[in-house]
């Protein structure tokens, strides 16, 4: 660009004509009219608009039955936060004390002397075993709590077959998974835990890989959204931040419950846009792109590889305290469990109730990194689509199964998302700072 201008100086200067040789001339005149410029943005004068104002508005549409449930719905989650912690201890308890698990332990044994082999052995009939046992509480809070409010469309015989789908996951996965652990711990019983957190974090990303191709189609049907001005604007972001999509689905998500989603899913060449029927029917135009722009961002900003590598720490630092802690029950009580070393697979009681106790300490910890995530994507998604408005409504929808409006300390510890509140505020605060914006002129009038 220098280049350019100079040469463009240069011409200048060997076009201007030569004065005539003389005395000096008088200087052209001209009148010159002098006018105030207009300000920056236009002359119109900014529209009255409070966000506080706005934002109390939208949440005070939510009121009565449909709010008191909503509270009562996500305050139960606090209880059963406590409540599925101290099952698990007292499921490991009773694999422990009873021996059990020792005695697991040598039926694996007894069907074969490879140690490699007697892992997956063990580790499929204690699959079994604490599903059998947690059993009840499962069916409580997956189902019967869903329906009672309005949350779960399906069947008990429907629920249940989703159910075995999933444990037969968690049956191939764990075997896998916990033989890998064990080679691991035979191998280098010292730092064990190191190599264990790093298999644990290859193998989340290898879920993440496989999940929107092979895991995703078992539980749903997924087809093709129809071609329409919305798919055509879906794709249309997608291609303006880099998002390498085609298509667009739909999954039947109807047919389980009543919540709207989406997500852009995937690592590498299966990332697949997917939004479900709920928010396909229940949602106008702007809100589906309002919550695509949100999932956009997670892929945007590498929130997969991004949480890999936050939650990736929090699991190194639990193996460490699994590693810590085992060494010091097992020396208190591992006669009385007929656990041995560390190597043991008897001894994985142990390792899950200490992780138990980790992760409950540390729900503050990783529904921060998630939150802040999610934070992070609302202001990606507001950028890319500019429906602040219809972000606003959608936050709305969402509210049969997320509160609105915590407290501070409560949103610290227990959301895992920001609160309809944050969200809201968020939408409205950006859109004070562009309301002589063309679109956001023409668009919606929040309430005030």
């Amino acid at each position: 660009m220098t280049r350019i201008f100079g040469l463009l100086a240069l011409l200048c200067l060997l076009t201007t004509p030569v004065l005539a040789q003389g005395g000096p001339s008088a200087a052209p005149t001209s009148s010159v009219d002098v006018h105030t410029l207009p300000p920056v943005g236009g002359t119109t004068k900014p529209v009255a608009f409070d966000p506080v104002k706005a934002t109390n508005a939208y949440l005070a549409q939510v009121r009565g039955t449909a709010r008191a449930n909503s509270d009562s719905y996500f305050e139960g989650g606090y209880v059963l936060l406590v409540v599925d912690a101290l099952y698990a201890l007292v499921v490991s308890a009773i694999l422990l004390w009873s021996k059990l698990s020792a005695g697991i332990r040598d039926f694996a044994a007894a069907r074969t002397r490879s140690r490699f082999w007697q892992v997956p052995i063990y580790a499929g009939a204690y699959i079994v075993v604490t599903t059998v046992l947690t059993l009840p509480l499962t069916i409580y809070e997956s189902y019967f709590r869903e329906k009672s409010y309005g949350l779960m469309n399906m069947s008990f015989a429907g629920w249940f077959g989703q159910f075995v789908i999933s444990f037969g996951l968690t049956l191939l996965a764990g075997m896998v998974l916990l033989t890998l652990l064990y080679v691991a711990i035979r191998r280098v019983p010292r730092t064990w835990w190191i190599w264990g957190a790093a298999i644990t974090i290859a193998f989340a990303a290898f879920a993440a890989l496989i999940e929107p191709v092979f895991i995703a189609p078992l539980y749903n049907t997924y087809t093709a959204l129809p071609e329409s001005k919305l798919k055509s604007d879906i794709l249309s972001v997608a291609r303006a931040n880099g998002i390498p999509a085609t298509n667009v689905y739909v999954d039947d998500a109807s047919k389980q419950s009543d919540r709207i989603s989406a997500n852009v899913s995937g690592l590498f060449n299966t990332t697949r846009i997917t939004l479900n029927d709920n928010l396909l029917h229940k949602g106008t135009h702007d809100e589906v792109l309002a919550v695509l722009g949100h999932e956009m961002g997670h892929y945007v900003l590498d929130h997969i590889i991004v949480s890999l590598i936050e939650f990736g720490i929090v699991i190194l630092v639990g193996f460490a305290f699994a590693s810590w802690g085992y060494r010091i029950l097992t020396n208190l009580f591992g006669g009385s469990w007929g656990v041995r070393a560390i190597d043991d697979p008897a001894g994985l009681p142990v390792l899950v109730a200490l992780a138990t106790v980790f992760l409950f300490v540390m729900t503050p910890v990783t529904n921060t990194i998630i939150r802040t995530a999610e934070i992070q994507a609302d202001m990606f998604g507001i950028n890319a689509v500019r429906k602040p408005d219809a972000f606003a409504t959608v936050v709305l929808k969402l509210s049969n199964y997320r509160k609105l409006e915590p407290g501070p300390w409560e949103e610290a510890i227990f959301y895992d998302h920001p609160s309809g509140r944050t969200r809201v505020w968020e939408m409205m605060r950006w859109k004070a700072e562009h309301l002589n914006d063309p679109d956001i002129k023409a668009g919606p009038v929040s309430p005030q």
